[in-house]
């Protein structure tokens, strides 16, 4: 169970359990966006292992970068690869949004280097995989955004 001021991740994003509330005999967190302050998430506390997970740590974050030239990238039809990105987004792990964004870089470099155009699809889902990645990396090392990614690109040129 998650305490009133913890750091979650759900669906991706991090939130941060505000209050912890009963409606209607069964108990909520209430659940802030640290992107959208507005946003306000109730969760069944019932659901919090289908739902939540906590944030990686930094042990698990040095791990995840040592495994990073070791994770595969995806090898599908270009017309299957838009559902891939959505499954790998949907399987919410730190892993993951790793393939996305060495999948999406390779082959828009290799675009580039054949001098065509980038594929919108994927920049789109590696945006979107950088922001989920960089946002909670840079909540578990309290650092900026930016400062977070370039702990991770310092990390993989040593």
């Amino acid at each position: 169970m998650y305490n009133k001021g913890s750091l979650v991740v759900y669906k991706r994003d991090v939130c941060k359990v505000v209050d912890i509330r009963v409606i209607h005999n069964e108990s909520y967190y209430v659940l802030n966006s640290t992107i959208d302050d507005s946003l306000k998430i109730d969760v069944p506390v019932l659901k919090e292992k289908e739902l939540l997970r906590p944030l990686i740590t930094k042990e698990e974050l040095d791990k995840l970068i040592k495994e990073i030239k070791f994770l595969p990238i995806l090898d599908v039809e270009a017309r299957m690869l838009e559902d891939e990105y959505k499954k790998l987004l949907k399987d919410g792990t730190m892993e993951s949004l790793v393939v996305i964004i060495k999948t999406t870089y390779l082959r828009n470099k290799i675009r580039k280097e054949n001098k065509k155009k980038l594929a919108d699809n994927d920049q789109y889902y590696f945006n979107l995989a950088e922001r989920y990645l960089y946002n909670e990396i840079s909540y578990v090392l309290n650092v900026n955004y930016d400062d977070a990614k370039n702990y991770i690109i310092e990390k993989l040129n040593k």
